[in-house]
């Protein structure tokens, strides 16, 4: 007789070709994130429980000036909350996800980050796998990845001399093609066109390095509004 996969193993390996694409982004930008923080002379140690405890990408080589210049915490929490306040709005979208999942829910909050997020939510998850249990190892993998490529880079950043400029679209392209599926999936797409509406107007109002929080905010409300028309179906989520 055949024994039965557990739960746990079925979901970790439903969970990883999902993050195959992230590791490729990922493990380079955390060997180029070790690599800065050795360059700027911190050991290997600062990269690896930075990117263990703190896991946000901007914000950890932010963290490398901070480091360097005067201690203000009152900036640091400003900068961070400017930096990663989009997140905010991940969690509220997560909500009902993550519903019932015990303790696990503790760590799907302390590790979403983008990409997480964007698997997490859109991700089809078969019916025999366990859905916390998949995104605990969505989340967990993408950390891993971060992780592993800091630690590199910390203890072999005077070592590895390669071009790292451009890898950075690895997650751009990523996006799009989350966009995409999203896109063929539904057949209404006012709201899809909704965001991108107002994303590129506050991207002419308020220029490129401003607009990301004020487009969240505009599109936060425009689909409260229309959370109605929504649920019932009237517009495409």
């Amino acid at each position: 007789m055949k024994k039965e996969k557990s739960p746990v193993w079925k979901a970790a390996k439903a969970a990883f070709p999902y993050t195959i694409p992230i590791f490729a982004g990922f493990w380079f930008l955390g060997l180029t994130y070790g690599i800065y923080m050795n360059v700027s002379g911190f050991g290997f140690w600062y990269p690896m429980l930075m990117s263990l405890t703190i896991f946000a990408g901007s914000i950890e080589f932010v963290t490398v000036n901070m480091l360097l210049g005067a201690f203000n915490p009152l900036q640091a929490f400003a900068m961070t909350l400017m930096i990663n306040a989009r997140h905010l709005f991940y969690g509220i979208s997560m909500l009902d996800k993550y519903k019932g999942m015990g303790w696990k829910k503790v760590y799907l909050i302390f590790g979403m980050c983008d990409e997480s997020f964007s698997i997490n939510y859109t991700a089809d998850i078969p019916e025999d796998v366990d859905k916390g249990w998949f995104m605990f190892f969505v989340t967990l993998f993408n950390h891993f990845y971060w992780f592993f490529g800091s630690i590199l880079g910390g203890i072999f950043g005077s070592l590895i001399h390669f071009n790292t400029e451009g890898l950075e679209f690895v997650m751009t392209a990523m996006f799009v093609v989350i966009f995409m599926e999203q896109w063929m999936k539904d057949k209404k797409h006012t709201s899809a066109l909704l965001g991108l509406g107002l994303s590129m107007l506050c991207l002419i109002a308020f220029g490129v390095e401003q607009f990301i929080i004020p487009a969240m905010f505009a599109i936060l409300l425009a689909l409260t509004l229309l959370r109605g028309m929504i649920e019932k179906g009237g517009v495409g989520a």
